[in-house]
This record gives C-alpha cells, structure tokens and sequence, in this order.
C-alpha cells in the first residue's frame, strides 16, 4: 500500500509540473522561469533545486524561500531579479558557465493536497558568437582640414589673379576705346569743318552764266525795234 501511494504521487508530480528549455551564452546572465498567482495566493514559499523536481520539496538546494522571504542562498551568482510581490520568482544566473548546464526545479508550495506548481527547466549554455571585427579607415580630421583649407586659399588665390588680370585688361580695354573714340570724334570734327567750308568757298566762286544771256538777249531785241 504504500508503494502504491509513492507512485501514485510520483505520477501526480510529473502530471502537474511544468517542463521548459532555456538556451544562454557564456559570461552573459540567464533567466530561469517560474511564476505564480499572487494575488490569489499571497506571498508562499518555493525553492530552487539543480534536478527535476521531486516529490517533495527540491533537490540539490539553490535557493529556499519562506513566505516569499529568501532563507537559503547557495551562492551570490542565483538572484531573485523579478517582483516577488506579482508571484515572479524566477531565478537568475549571473555570468553563466558551461557548467551551469542542466536541470533547474521550481517548486512553488499552493494551499492544499498535491497541488504545487512545479517547473522543470533544461538549460542549455552555449559559448558566445564570436563578433566580426569592425574594419575602418583612419581618418585625421585636422590633415583634412588643413588640406581643405589649403585648396580653397589656393583657390581663391588663383580666382583673385585671374580676377586682377581680367581687371587690367577691361581698364586696358576701355582705354583704348576712350582713345579709338576721342580719334573718331576728333576725325569727325576735322571732315565736317573741311565739307563745310568746301561749300563755302564754292557757294563763293560759282559763276552765274544765266543772268548774263538774260541780259544779252534783251538788248538785242531792244536794237532790233
């Protein structure tokens, strides 16, 4: 009778517990989960265990808790990080080792007859991924910026003569024009003094050949009557 009521609650436990896989990385913290109601309950005592979880209680203790209170911490590295308050009791592993590999139980102890809430956890810790290094050039902001300065003075320098160089041809420009102008006008000035007094001279001289056969004609018919 009694080895029957020990297989009887051992298959009840298996029914009733929870089995779940976490995979982590080596250095990096990891979170084993294991939650219940608290606002029903109210704070209750539970226990982690390196193991599956038994029919009573838990194996190999890592932490023990009474009334939510912790009372038993193997070591500093298993923490409680979530609210305890909200029935979070889930642990946490700092810097995680290969060695930490394995089987975690989560016994939560509900009111009543063979009814804790129980959470098989396998945990698998696998080395970090190795990060590609990051490749760039050099870059020397000040080399660069003396350059940049040097092209644009070099720049402006080679502009400000061509500006001064177009600058003395346009005055060179203009003078000759003003003096090609000053010809010109002095040209015109000179050629229409000369027309004008050209017409003058032969407004002057011209012989007036009409009035004298005018003049001849009437004599002549005055003799003839």
């Amino acid at each position: 009778m009694p080895a029957l009521c020990f297989l009887f609650l051992s298959v009840l436990s298996q029914v009733c517990s929870e089995a779940l896989k976490v995979i982590g990385h080596v250095g990096h913290d990891i979170t084993l989960p294991c939650a219940y109601d608290a606002r029903a309950h109210g704070s209750l005592s539970f226990c982690w265990g390196r193991g599956e979880v038994p029919t009573f209680k838990c194996s190999d203790y890592i932490l023990s808790a009474e009334d939510g209170a912790v009372v038993f911490l193997s070591e500093p590295r298993y923490q409680l990080l979530g609210r305890g308050g909200d029935g979070d009791v889930s642990l946490t592993i700092h810097n995680a080792q290969p060695s930490d590999a394995g089987v975690y139980g989560c016994r939560v102890e509900l009111p009543g007859w063979f009814n804790d809430h129980k959470v098989n956890t396998y945990l698998v810790v696998k080395e970090a991924p190795l990060q590609q290094p990051v490749t760039q050039d050099t870059v020397h902001p000040t080399v660069g910026i003396q350059q940049d300065i040097t092209d644009v003075m070099s720049t402006f320098k080679h502009l400000e003569g061509d500006t001064l160089k177009n600058t003395k041809r346009d005055e060179e420009n203009i003078k000759v024009f003003q003096e090609v102008g000053n010809i010109c006008r002095l040209a015109a000035v000179i050629s229409l003094t000369i027309i004008v007094i050209t017409i003058f001279v032969s407004s002057g001289r011209r012989p007036r050949p009409l009035q004298h056969m005018k003049t001849s004609t009437m004599e002549n018919i005055y003799q003839n009557v």
